[in-house]
């Protein structure tokens, strides 16, 4: 998905878009949900980007129900994992995932930022795309069969939980200040355009509603989830800052890979408990 706005404001649109054209923004370009985008600018890239993470919440539903069903349907906690794992690339066209990939070979070709970028672009998988990519499924599956495991209600939470972060981080990603890497694409269409401050408390608001959620499970499950979803959105910004470093600005394969981080590190941290 490309756009031809190149304007190098590293602050946010003056205008302001509804929260109607912001979820519909949000769901048609981050998700195959039938959702109609009514505006491409962007002031509804705004409100589209902080709507990220209700994005997030119908996917993490949709990826768990099948996983919760074959589970108690006695597929066995790997199976039902697997089949999680899955749901989300198919209903992000695999987006994600290829963004993984090519940020994956870009940070691997030791080459200057134009010929890193022109890597990023090509159509191919390279051999540190392809490793990340297995590398991610088999975490993500392995953690999630523990989540299993333990109980049914672990492993639906942490999906859902993954899912929202996942998207969380990229409504973090369009903060002001964070620049694009190139005019074109999705990357240049939503950088800087949520407010620092908005998306900061978002992200706090965010973590806050995890662990309520996860208060009837005990207070420790609650401290633990909150602390997965910080730690998943520190990991997060940590892969934005060098990407910032290595390509100069964001781009929509940049946008991918934080979202895989984000949900990898989420489930991670919550496996471990």
């Amino acid at each position: 998905m490309t756009d031809s706005h190149s304007d190098p404001c590293p602050c946010p649109p003056a205008e302001r878009a509804s929260l109607r054209d912001g979820i519909r923004f949000a769901f048609g370009t981050l998700t195959v949900f039938p959702a109609r985008i009514t505006r491409w600018d962007r002031p509804a890239a705004r409100t589209g980007m902080a709507c990220a993470p209700l994005a997030g919440l119908a996917v993490g539903l949709c990826a768990a129900l099948p996983g919760l069903l074959l589970f108690l349907l006695g597929g066995g906690p790997l199976l039902a994992a697997a089949v999680t794992v899955a749901v989300p690339a198919a209903l992000t066209r695999g987006l994600h995932l290829d963004g993984l990939a090519d940020t994956a070979d870009g940070l691997g070709s030791a080459k200057p930022a134009e010929d890193a970028l022109r890597i990023m672009k090509q159509s191919d998988i390279g051999p540190f795309g392809v490793i990340a990519l297995l590398v991610v499924f088999l975490v993500q599956v392995a953690a999630l069969a523990d989540l299993y495991t333990e109980n049914w209600v672990h492993g639906v939470l942490a999906t859902v939980v993954a899912a929202v972060t996942a998207r969380l981080a990229l409504t973090l990603a369009s903060r002001a200040g964070v620049p694009p890497a190139r005019p074109g694409g999705l990357g240049a269409a939503v950088a800087a355009t949520v407010p620092a401050g908005a998306a900061f408390g978002l992200a706090a608001l965010a973590a806050a509603a995890a662990g309520l959620v996860a208060l009837p499970l005990g207070l420790p499950a609650a401290v633990q989830l909150v602390a997965a979803v910080l730690t998943a959105l520190l990991a997060a910004e940590l892969l934005l800052r060098r990407c910032i470093r290595r390509f100069g600005g964001v781009t929509g394969d940049v946008f991918g890979a934080l979202a895989e981080v984000a949900a990898t590190t989420t489930l991670i941290v919550l496996a471990l408990g």
